[in-house]
């Protein structure tokens, strides 16, 4: 078999955090779709108190449980992996899982407070006015810093990194060809590094409507090919219809960046894939 970049999908949700579909509908709807690597990101337990009841519990006990068990049903037809989407707030560890994607969804405020990057626009606009004197760029300069402490971490996947434009369709809240948010985005991406971490190619804001386009941006992958790096194509799948969403588009972006090829993920390490 040729393998294509649609034959696999590791970032993905279920009911056991904040997804619309069971584990075993999404190992199910996976394996219908052709993928041939599959992977179980659930949300890491979080202090967020938006996050109650969208995210895993700090006992992961049944998480693994979960995938384990489907692990075995599928051994010989889909390969399962067991991993996590950690979040910078999280205080899990990511040891013991297969791989794990390292993502930023909260502003945190020297008070304690939580603005959500990606809930609505209200959030946004409380950062702004509350945590940043009614300057809407430095509440993406904030965000940035935090997706560059998380790449320094070298997670095995950088989630979304420019999630803070989901709601900002038309520069609704900010602008994105403004020096300061192009210079703070590109900052975050100098501080992972290619030969540890891949970047992923997301399109789960355009299946949720948010995004005509991937994230990231054209401009960030660009730079993330000349340093070298490697990609992934991932669908943040929540539901069952999700698996491979798009992956056209995301294969598109790719190409314009300049990438022949992108990565599988596997138990046994990546592997490249033409485009």
């Amino acid at each position: 078999m040729i393998l294509r970049p649609e034959h696999c999908s590791v970032h993905t949700h279920c009911t056991l955090c904040d997804g619309r579909a069971t584990a075993a509908e999404m190992a199910a709807a996976a394996y219908a779709a052709g993928v041939q690597y599959f992977g179980f990101s659930c949300h890491s337990p979080t202090p967020s108190p938006y996050d109650v009841g969208f995210v895993l519990p700090d006992d992961v006990t049944e998480y693994r449980a979960t995938v384990a068990a489907l692990q075995k049903d599928y051994a010989g037809r889909m390969e399962i992996l067991c991993g996590i989407e950690l979040d910078s707030t999280s205080a899990l560890a990511p040891s013991g899982f297969d791989y794990w994607i390292g993502s930023v969804h909260y502003l945190r405020a020297p008070d304690g407070a939580f603005y959500a990057a990606d809930w609505d626009e209200e959030q946004f606009l409380s950062a702004r006015d509350r945590l940043c004197g009614g300057d809407a760029l430095a509440v993406t300069e904030r965000y940035f810093e935090a997706v560059g402490a998380m790449a320094e971490r070298k997670p095995t996947i950088l989630g979304h990194i420019d999630l803070i434009r989901k709601l900002n369709r038309g520069d609704r809240l900010f602008p994105e060809s403004d020096a300061r948010y192009t210079r703070a985005a590109l900052g975050a991406l100098h501080r992972a590094d290619p030969e540890k971490t891949l970047l992923e190619i997301n399109t789960g804001g355009m299946r949720r409507g948010y995004r005509d386009t991937p994230y990231p941006a054209l401009f960030l992958l660009k730079d993330w090919r000349e340093m070298g790096g490697r990609i992934i194509l991932t669908a943040d799948a929540h539901d069952a219809g999700g698996i491979v969403y798009a992956y056209d588009a995301a294969a598109e972006i790719a190409r314009a960046a300049g990438f022949k090829e992108a990565s599988l993920l596997t138990a046994s390490g990546e592997v490249p894939c033409a485009l």
